[in-house]
């Protein structure tokens, strides 16, 4: 094999041993020295330029030098000369390091190179994961004379040693091997200089870390030649050339890189090349690399310089997100980007591509397909000119295509009335930041010039700050600017689409979004071509921005995390209702309604994703814990994958209705079917109204006066729209209803009782219902929607339970003595038949005096009150608009389906305020 050799030298002056030119000869391992031959470096590669200098002692410097190498010598060929054919017939693919990571996926890799129908392939590869970082560390322990560096070299022999023998046999592994051990053999050479030295040039660490590619190309190319298929592997050093711009960036040069391919395909002609990533050479046939996301690069100039039909970059997951999964659960694949947007989503921290990488294909418009070497099946994203969005089979017109985050951010603000109208000052404000070499993120700046803000790494701040107050020492002092002020703890929301641009509505929908889920915004930036929109956030904020945003613009379904309080006969005829409807609200309406959690006064039943509710008392039997409301609160409200939290509380338990002002003010929505809170102490009720309205909070309980009539939002229609209410007059409860609609004829009152008591109408206790007590509470929570302040004492409330009966110990020895009071009943009955009218118990607000009353009242046959059958409800509101004749609603207003419909009716109410399509 071809060798170079590299001497060590130590001399009284600095001098630079430069190269030397040898004539074109053949030179034999054997010919060279000892010396020569035990510091050669590989074949693919002259590094007749490549020096590490260090002051070891006074007067002396320690010097590497490249010799002139064997690798310089060029080796003639007899082959004739093979054109490079270019267009579609290439397919480019790219495997990142977890890729080939291990021997069994390289072999996968292998298998997707096979099945590729392609005519022709070119396969870029990076080094096998984490041997880049292995290779970077052997440098820094060398130059840090840390003697564990040959230890560390050891282990990255042992780990392609291993992985060869698992991979290869005979010739090839042998082969494989030799090389491989050579290769180690001159890096510890290599290092030991540097280590000596206590110092690296840059060229040589580019050549040092490159080796990874090296290795993992060969190996795979041998792999892929065992499937019988012609492969050759392509050190890129040779082929693509570069020129470095600063310490992280280089420039293709494309003009001198075609010409090295068509030289090296025309003596490498082959059907399957597998290509290094990640290294390349500088014009003057230095060793270099490509940087950060060098080998994406890599695949996207071999992609170019092949006029390749598609480049297909090869990682560790499905595609790209709709934003980071990490952070949004229900983050979606996006099938295709354009170029502009997968630009804009890589700038703010998107897993996507350097925006780098992109230039060289746009050049050509070639598409660039992310795919996910785990799971073949994924379709992934393509990234192309123009791109429109399908969304699991669902075509998205949306104009928002993803969100990024960049985090650890600080704020800088320069203001002044002196900086109004004055050339300069924003170029002076630059520069003094340029001088520190800090990375503005995003600049913001109003149109009165006041003042200017950008953001900056927080890492940066201090040096930025503190460049700033010295630069403008001057203007500050005589008060041309007030102040350079520091806000740290910043996050970046970008919102990225290029049907943005020109698309009325999308700052007012995202700003309203992030209204609702209470977030204050610090700064925002749009550029004109409108392809995003940036805001600046507090950093505990950024996560909850980040899903309500992305949940707003349909990106993702609707999701709340609900907990239901209560699984009595109202919850479970809920939760078997959300069961029933869940597949069709995520289908049609995009509302993932999930129960993270169900608990009743002993037992409760948690879930980290969402109960199974074809399975919630199977589960709350078997895993049920012991309940504890706050426990199951904090559960509920801590999931951080979902920006909305909902309780919905199904008891008529005064405990836990007082919990509903802390779970307002912690942003938990809650939605109840419970009286007791707006029915008890009056400043309860005005505190958890008062808070309802100060933030974006929703608090809904339609189905604590009508069960699933509207009757809530009837009332707060009428005066929300202006409407003056006079009279609520009307029929509440449902048992009662029933009572009285089958109270006729020879039927006594107990016989009733005892019938609407076996049909489920009554409470368990049929005194609670006949007490009043719940039409008191109704009344008292119309009264005060009206606008009356009424405590429910100022509610006269008329009971149907005689008085001796009330003290009864039980409801079976209630409802043995109740037939002793028939006659009482009887009478009232027979006094309003003979005045051709009926009885109904009834409510009324009569809000122009404002007070209320519970009671049972006569009614003539023709008033609608007496034309109820069943258990309706009815409700006539008298109004400065219906005052001849009232507002009506009517319907049933008794049973768990109406009264768990009206529930679930406000949990889709909730959704769509949160941005659900109606």
């Amino acid at each position: 094999m071809l060798m170079a050799a590299f001497s060590a030298t130590i001399s009284d002056s600095s001098r630079f041993l430069s190269s030397t030119s040898l004539p074109k000869r053949k030179i034999s391992a054997s010919s060279l020295s000892p010396q020569c031959r035990s510091f050669s470096l590989p074949k693919p590669f002259p590094l007749s330029r490549l020096n590490i200098s260090s002051r070891l002692e006074r007067g002396k410097s320690f010097t590497i030098c490249g010799q002139a190498s064997v690798s310089d010598i060029s080796v003639e060929k007899t082959t004739d000369k093979v054109n490079l054919p270019k267009g579609d017939m290439w397919a480019v693919h790219k495997f990142g390091g977890t890729c080939v990571g291990t021997s069994q996926r390289i072999k996968s890799v292998a298998d997707v190179i096979v099945s590729d129908d392609s005519e022709r392939k070119l396969v870029v590869v990076s080094a096998m994961s984490k041997v880049t970082d292995m290779m970077y560390d052997l440098i820094n322990k060398a130059q840090s004379r840390d003697d564990s560096y040959i230890s560390a070299l050891d282990a990255v022999l042992e780990k392609h040693n291993s992985t060869a023998r698992d991979l290869l046999d005979g010739d090839d592994l042998a082969t494989f091997l030799s090389q491989l051990h050579h290769d180690v053999s001159n890096l510890k050479a290599m290092l030991r200089a540097i280590y000596i030295a206590g110092h690296v040039t840059e060229s040589f660490s580019d050549f040092v870390v490159g080796h990874g590619e090296l290795w993992s190309a060969q190996m795979l190319s041998y792999v892929v030649r065992k499937n019988g298929l012609d492969c050759k592997w392509m050190d890129t050093r040779e082929v693509l050339i570069v020129n470095p711009t600063s310490s992280n960036q280089v420039d293709p040069d494309f003009l001198e890189s075609e010409r090295k391919l068509e030289k090296w395909f025309s003596q490498n002609p082959s059907k399957i090349i597998i290509a290094t990533g990640f290294i390349a050479s500088t014009p003057q046939n230095i060793p270099t690399t490509l940087k950060r996301d060098g080998s994406d690069f890599s695949a996207a100039i071999m992609g170019a310089l092949f006029r390749a039909r598609q480049v297909t970059i090869w990682t560790d997951v499905d595609g790209v997100y709709s934003a980071d999964p990490r952070k949004v659960s229900e983050a979606v694949i996006l099938r295709k980007l354009s170029y502009q947007e997968a630009w804009e989503m890589s700038y703010f921290g998107a897993n996507v591509l350097h925006p780098r990488t992109i230039i060289p294909v746009m050049r050509y418009d070639i598409p660039i397909v992310i795919r996910n070497i785990f799971n073949l099946s994924a379709p992934g994203t393509t990234i192309c000119r123009t791109a429109s969005e399908d969304v699991d089979g669902q075509n998205l017109d949306s104009p928002v295509k993803g969100f990024a985050t960049i985090d650890n951010l600080a704020l800088v603000n320069v203001e002044g009335t002196g900086m109004a109208g004055v050339p300069g000052t924003a170029s002076a404000i630059f520069s003094a930041v340029k001088d520190v070499g800090a990375n503005v993120i995003m600049i913001s700046q109003a149109s009165s010039e006041h003042s200017v803000c950008f953001a900056v790494p927080e890492k940066e701040v201090k040096a930025v700050a503190e460049a700033l107050q010295s630069r403008f020492r001057q203007a500050l002092d005589a008060g041309r600017l007030s102040q350079v002020a520091v806000i740290p703890n910043c996050s970046i929301l970008a919102t990225v689409g290029q049907k943005m641009a020109s698309t009325p509505g999308v700052s007012a929908t995202l700003f309203n979004a992030l209204a609702k889920a209470n977030i204050n915004i610090r700064a925002i930036a749009q550029g004109c071509s409108e392809y995003n929109i940036t805001v600046v956030l507090k950093r505990e904020d950024c996560i909850r921005a980040l899903r309500a945003v992305h949940s707003r613009f349909y990106l993702s379904r609707t999701t709340i995390a609900m907990g239901i309080v209560g699984p009595g006969l109202i919850g479970a005829t809920l939760l078997d209702q959300l069961r029933d409807q869940a597949a069709v609200l995520k289908e049609e309406f995009n509302i993932d309604l999930r129960v993270m959690g169900i608990t009743g006064s002993r037992t409760m039943l948690l879930s980290e994703v969402g109960i199974d509710l074809s399975r919630w008392r199977e589960l709350l039997k078997q895993k049920g814990q012991v309940a504890d409301l706050e426990k199951f609160t904090q559960h509920v409200h801590g999931n951080h994958f979902i920006p909305n939290t909902a309780v919905v509380d199904c008891t008529a338990d005064s405990n836990v209705a007082s919990c509903y002002h802390d779970w307002l003010r912690k942003g938990i929505h809650v939605i109840t079917p419970n009286k007791k809170a707006n029915s008890g102490p009056l400043d309860m009720y005005l505190k958890l109204r008062a808070l309802q309205r100060q933030s974006y909070t929703h608090y809904f309980y339609e189905a604590t006066v009508g069960a699933g009539l509207p009757i809530i939002s009837t009332l707060r229609g009428l005066l929300e729209t202006g409407d003056r209410i006079l009279r609520i007059e009307g029929i509440f409860s449902g048992t009662l209803s029933y009572i009285f609609n089958n109270f006729t004829g020879t039927r006594t009152f107990s016989e009733v009782v005892a019938e609407a008591k076996e049909a489920g109408y009554t409470e368990p206790d049929p005194r609670d219902d006949l007490s009043g007590t719940d039409v008191g509470r109704k009344v008292i929570i119309l009264a005060r929607e009206s606008g009356l302040k009424l405590e429910l004492s100022d509610i006269p409330v008329q009971t149907l339970v005689p008085e001796p009966l009330r003290a009864t110990a039980s409801a079976e020895d209630f409802m043995k003595q109740l037939p002793q009071f028939d006659n009482d009943m009887a009478k009232e009955r027979q006094d309003a038949e003979e005045s051709g009218e009926v009885l109904r118990y009834v409510g009324v607000v009569d809000a122009i005096n404002q007070k209320g009353v519970v009671e049972l009242r006569r009614y003539s046959k023709t008033h609608p009150f007496a034309q109820l059958s069943g258990s309706d409800n009815i409700i006539a509101f008298t109004t400065t608009r219906y005052k001849e004749q009232p507002l009506i609603v009517r319907g049933p207003g008794a049973g768990a389906q109406v009264t768990a419909g009206g529930v679930f009716s406000d949990i889709l109410r909730l959704a769509s305020y949160l941005g659900a399509p109606s």
